[in-house]
């Protein structure tokens, strides 16, 4: 049975990643991109649907023991495991050194103390756990291969293959390493080249090392922003720039619900954030990186922008089930695919032009045609922005004329004015001056509810909805109107948990809500970091420190965050390491710094 989602760390390549847990079990692992298919897939399943797992050896029927200790060594993304047993005690090092060539996973045993009998059970299970590759010898090498794949097992110790299962039983003592590794390779080129695991190891710690050296940020919440950097760059796909929003499918955002989703694309929403988080914390080419490969995803048909992307650019993402998983915890269905690919938000043009703004204010690099991007999204919105859409949060129900949307169509049309003033793109300047004011006012109009003081999720309706939270942030009011405070204290009064977090908007348990789909969710833990920013902007800094503080009590021990927080389990929830979460952390940490609120 996998672990609790918080009970897994991360490593990755920049092109992939995976997800250990704290028994030692590498329970997911797509090869050789985030978006393909897993070669492990116990997450979502069972042990017969793939795994690997490296520890101390245990009884047969018994739970593998769990580490003692774990740590990321420095500021990079190597696992350091330890256990401590009856006999002494052993570390289990876990990377996924930066590509050039064959991805590759390497595991290293280091005896610490005394003599430790270990195993590793290696189980590769192509396509989602359903296909059993034939595994053989090839010149001293294990090799598993089903269609296109082929998975290279290399190791100094003795295997052996028991119900279609790679084992070594080995012993180690004070000073031994012994290095285990699986490439991957397609089945139809010559083999991997053999791994260097120990070179392999220095490259990588010199190479993270080397990259959190530009990280501007030195306030009290460094060790927090640094991590949640990491996890940001282990989500980018190296060749292209593309950001995924987490590196896995259909972790529930309840337990046992239906709502489980594929998050291993690139979302503009979520790319952008993240784009204006590196930038301000020095990583300008990354920042670069992600401008090139939206300029080639959105290339010749802008007027048709997706809400998301496969990480090259692909288009088509359709969505299906895979009911041979049981999935995580009996949630269901398992997911790959996401159909909200061809939805309408009417936001993503905002978040797209308020990231191209920042780069160009920040002194990136001009790029002709991304001012040519933005103007021809503008006279899009110029023409759309009155039509209803599906929403930031991809409802699957009704379109609704959402204030969040016309608020980002706003940012959209404003931070094009500010371009065109700046004298580095042509347009039409004061017909768009109007545009920005019409959609105001609409705004103002139509989404405030004047008795209570508050905006409302969409026009004519008295839900709230926590993207709200960003009206100020993004300039569209200033934070002492007191429509802003009053829409802070609702959002407060009405979708805070019981511990203060807060729910993107009311779910109806058993019914159908406004988002088209049964069940509820935890606190969304982009919304929680939001509302700490809006308490700090409206000066109450104290109360904003301790939400924020309280957010970074939610991580777990590796400093990591899943999309949501489940109030009632106590637990994370939804897809995990998420890019939304550690974006606004981020962002929040740089807030308070910058307002002095913090402690110590």
């Amino acid at each position: 049975m996998a672990g609790r989602i918080e009970d897994y760390a991360l490593i990755g390549d920049m092109q992939t990643a995976a997800l250990v847990c704290r028994d030692g079990t590498v329970d997911w692992l797509c090869l050789p991109r985030f978006d393909s298919h897993a070669i492990f897939a116990g997450l979502l399943g069972t042990g017969e649907h793939g795994f690997w797992r490296m520890g101390p050896a245990y009884a047969p029927g018994a739970e593998p023991p769990t580490a003692a200790r774990r740590t990321y060594r420095g500021d990079s993304l190597i696992l350091e495991s330890e256990w401590d047993t009856g006999r002494g005690t052993v570390r289990v090092t876990d990377f996924m050194p930066p590509r050039d060539g064959a991805p590759q996973l390497i595991r290293i045993v280091e005896g610490v103390s005394g003599r430790v009998p270990m195993r590793s059970e290696l189980r590769m299970r192509f396509s989602y756990g359903r296909v059993v590759p034939w595994v053989h010898k090839h010149e001293g090498r294990t090799v598993a291969v089903a269609g296109p794949d082929s998975v290279w097992f290399d190791t100094d110790v003795e295997t052996y293959g028991k119900a279609l299962t790679t084992y070594a039983d080995f012993t180690v003592a004070p000073g031994d390493r012994i290095a285990f590794t699986i490439s991957w390779e397609p089945s139809h080129k010559q083999p991997p080249p053999l791994p260097e695991p120990e070179q392999s190891l220095e490259a990588t710690e010199d190479f993270w090392r080397d990259w959190v050296e530009h990280c501007t940020y030195h306030g009290p919440y460094r060790e927090a922003v640094v991590r949640s950097l990491i996890t940001l760059k282990a989500l980018t796909y190296a060749p292209t720039g593309g950001i995924v929003a987490a590196p896995t499918t259909s972790l529930p955002e309840e337990i046992g619900g239906v709502r489980n989703w594929d998050y291993r694309y690139t979302w503009l929403r979520d790319a952008a954030i993240t784009l204006s988080s590196l930038l301000r914390t020095g990583y300008r080419e990354e920042a670069r990186a992600w401008r090139e490969w939206l300029l080639r995803a959105v290339a010749g048909d802008p007027e048709n922008l997706q809400i998301m992307y496969g990480i090259a650019g692909e288009r088509e993402l359709g969505e299906a089930e895979l009911d041979w998983l049981p999935g995580y915890e009996n949630s269901t269905p398992v997911r790959v695919g996401n159909g909200a690919a061809h939805q309408l938000q009417l936001d993503v043009y905002g978040e797209v032009t308020e990231a191209l703004h920042l780069a160009h204010m920040t002194g990136l690099a001009r790029n002709d045609y991304a001012s040519v991007l933005q103007l021809k999204l503008i006279r899009y919105l110029e023409d759309h922005w009155q039509e209803p859409d599906e929403g930031i949060w991809e409802v699957r129900g009704p379109r609704r004329h959402f204030v969040h949307s016309k608020v980002m169509a706003w940012v959209a049309v404003d931070r094009t004015i500010k371009l065109i003033e700046s004298g580095d793109a042509d347009g039409p300047l004061e017909r768009w001056k109007q545009l920005r004011d019409g959609i105001h006012r609409d705004v103002c109009e139509k989404g405030y509810d004047k008795e209570r003081n508050t905006f409302t999720q969409s026009y004519g309706s008295r839900e709230l909805d926590a993207s709200l939270l960003l009206i100020p942030q993004m300039g569209f009011l200033p934070p002492d109107d007191k429509r802003v405070i009053g829409t802070i204290e609702a959002i407060q009064r009405e979708l805070s948990t019981s511990d203060g977090f807060i729910l993107r908007y009311p779910t109806d348990g058993k019914d159908e809500g406004v988002d088209g789909l049964p069940g509820d969710e935890g606190a969304f833990l982009a919304c929680s970091f939001w509302m700490a920013d809006d308490l700090a902007m409206i000066g109450r800094v104290d109360e904003a420190r301790r939400l924020f503080e309280k957010l970074l009590s939610l991580r777990n021990d590796l400093g990591l965050l899943a999309e949501e927080w489940d109030p009632r389990l106590q637990r994370q929830v939804g897809n995990f390491p998420q890019a939304f979460s550690h974006v606004p952390l981020i962002d929040t940490a740089l807030r308070l710094t910058a307002s002095g609120a913090y402690g110590g």
